[in-house]
């Protein structure tokens, strides 16, 4: 028995304002101001534990530290920059794979660590080979965060963070 024009019409007015009310909502996630995170708020970012070991080559070193993120929304770093080193990759390990990577996650309520034999920056052809004690500077960056520029020491090779 098929739906009388009455039925059909009463079913069309609801799933056009169903879909109206839908789109409405989607397009107010996202008005450009920005604030739709809203609900989730912003990255907090600071940053702890940094350092680099000392290369035990010329050209290369490895650099550390954790990116902690207080705020409810997530938040990624895209790339470091330092004078001691004409290149700065983002690395992440697996088991026993490392891969180069475009960006780190900076987990909303969370933390983003970089640890010998994890994820970590790699300097690559270095200005000079950094000795113990010395401080190098370095500047991250971030999809959305402003830029944090830190003074990281130089730690020995062996050196191991105490947790």
């Amino acid at each position: 028995m098929a739906a009388g024009p009455g039925i059909r019409k009463a079913a069309a007015v609801v799933l056009t304002a169903g879909l109206s009310a839908t789109l409405a909502a989607c397009g107010s996630e996202d008005n450009g101001g920005g604030d739709h995170a809203g609900h989730k708020g912003a990255p907090k970012l600071s940053v702890s534990g940094a350092y680099v070991s000392q290369p035990p080559m010329d050209d290369m070193a490895a650099g550390y530290l954790a990116v902690r993120n207080a705020g409810g929304g997530a938040d990624e770093l895209t790339s470091v920059t330092t004078p001691l080193a004409s290149e700065v990759t983002l690395h992440t390990t697996k088991g026993t794979r490392m891969r180069q990577v475009s960006s780190l996650d900076v987990p909303a309520d969370g933390r983003l660590e970089l640890t010998s034999g994890g994820d970590h920056l790699m300097l690559t052809n270095l200005t000079h080979r950094p000795k113990v004690g010395e401080r190098v500077s370095f500047t991250l960056h971030f999809a959305t965060s402003d830029p944090i520029e830190i003074k990281v020491p130089v730690e020995p090779t062996t050196y191991r963070p105490k947790d």
